[in-house]
């Protein structure tokens, strides 16, 4: 029995996307590449890193990480959605609660709590977005460079 319950956990954990995910450590960016069959460019800045995955369909995700190793920021652009509630992590009950919260009309969605800020936007085969946790971004950085 304990055999079973131990691969059955491994299928599901080991199945499981492994997203870089907001306010956590920024550590299986490799996994990601993989699991997208994605392009991995690093580029370093002043006390960050923006750790970007190209996949061949044209979806990019941009993952910024804090010298302590903590992801920020997230960005997305490309023909569909990513997961959000991957990318977002412990975050994503709170954006689904002030995304409901809102009158929603046309254009991008736009949600800004004390803890989360998220902005989604597009159309069919062209979506593009970014999430950010103010409090985590380096002391160093604007929340305009989540892009």
């Amino acid at each position: 029995m304990k055999i079973i319950l131990s691969v059955l956990a491994a299928l599901v954990l080991g199945g499981a996307p492994a997203w870089a995910v907001l306010g956590e450590y920024g550590n299986s960016v490799r996994s990601d590449q993989q699991r997208m069959h994605a392009q991995l460019r690093e580029v370093v800045g002043r006390g960050y890193s923006i750790q970007q995955l190209s996949s061949a369909d044209g979806s990019v995700v941009r993952e910024y990480v804090s010298s302590s190793g903590l992801v920020f920021g997230v960005s997305w652009q490309g023909p569909t959605l990513p997961d959000l509630q991957q990318l977002l992590g412990s975050y994503f009950a709170e954006f689904q609660q002030a995304a409901r919260s809102q009158r929603r009309r046309h254009g991008p969605l736009v949600v800004r709590t004390d803890h989360l800020v998220v902005e989604s936007g597009g159309h069919m085969r062209s979506f593009r977005g970014r999430a950010y946790a103010p409090s985590l971004l380096p002391a160093n950085l604007s929340a305009e460079v989540v892009r």
